[in-house]
């Protein structure tokens, strides 16, 4: 009997304790400030266009640091769209912490080529081709000179450079894009004393196969430096330019 009723008192505490410690944990004060920011920039060893330093100092420009505000009156939707509108971010992601902290994840916008128009217009597209400013750091990518405006750039050599991105060979080979004022594409290779002439945009699976056919069959054997042009303008064919002795 004795033993029962200890099991039974046991069983009482218990509650009792579980109960009392549920209440003390999520009994927390209604007016919670935010410690501090956990910040996150993606890519940040690849590409360093933006830092820690300018994000806060941004959220404090535009007066809408989180620190020391009550968490229930940060905006966090506000939060995201002024990094958003940041002309080097792509995206961002903000979100409160059980540290009683706001974190942010920063991505920066990733360029794919440099526009160093002849007139004078200087200017990266992005991985989403939209024109994107020159930041303090340069990225390693092909340059585009010559006759160069914004619509042929965010849709004709958008589309190149995302032929590049996807071919890693060609991507590193290929050091700078003049444009014709015919609109036609001339490449200036990193190996070899020879210009590759493209034509119209477009095609360029095609063209850069029976590129690599010839490096591999011709410029391999004959040498690299035997001719100043190698045209690729026209389907299943290859007009070379012998260099004048």
């Amino acid at each position: 009997m004795l033993k029962k009723l200890f099991i039974f008192l046991f069983l009482i505490l218990l509650a009792i304790y579980l109960v009392v410690a549920i209440t003390i944990f999520n009994d927390k004060p209604e007016n919670q400030a935010c410690e501090g920011v956990e910040l996150v920039i993606n890519d940040s060893i690849d590409y360093g266009f933006i830092t820690q330093r300018e994000i806060l100092r941004l959220l404090n420009t535009k007066k809408i640091s989180p620190i020391g505000k009550d968490l229930k009156d940060i905006n966090i939707r506000q939060l995201e769209d002024e990094l958003r509108a940041h002309p080097l971010i792509g995206n961002a992601e903000c979100y409160q912490t059980s540290s009683n902290r706001i974190g942010i994840e920063v991505t920066q916008r990733l360029p794919i080529l440099r526009v160093m128009a002849s007139n004078g217009e200087n200017y990266y597209i992005d991985n989403q081709g939209h024109i994107m400013p020159i930041p303090n750091s340069a990225a390693n990518v092909a340059i585009v000179t010559g006759n160069v405006d914004k619509t042929f750039a965010t849709k004709d050599l958008y589309e190149f450079g995302l032929f590049l991105q996807k071919h890693p060979l060609w991507q590193a080979q290929i050091q700078q894009i003049n444009i014709t004022p015919d609109k036609e594409i001339e490449l200036v290779p990193h190996v070899g004393d020879h210009i590759i002439f493209l034509g119209k945009p477009g095609n360029y699976e095609n063209k850069f196969d029976r590129l690599k056919t010839f490096y591999k069959k011709g410029l391999n054997e004959i040498g690299w430096n035997k001719y100043s042009r190698i045209s690729l303008e026209f389907n299943n064919k290859i007009f070379c330019t012998k260099k004048e002795k």
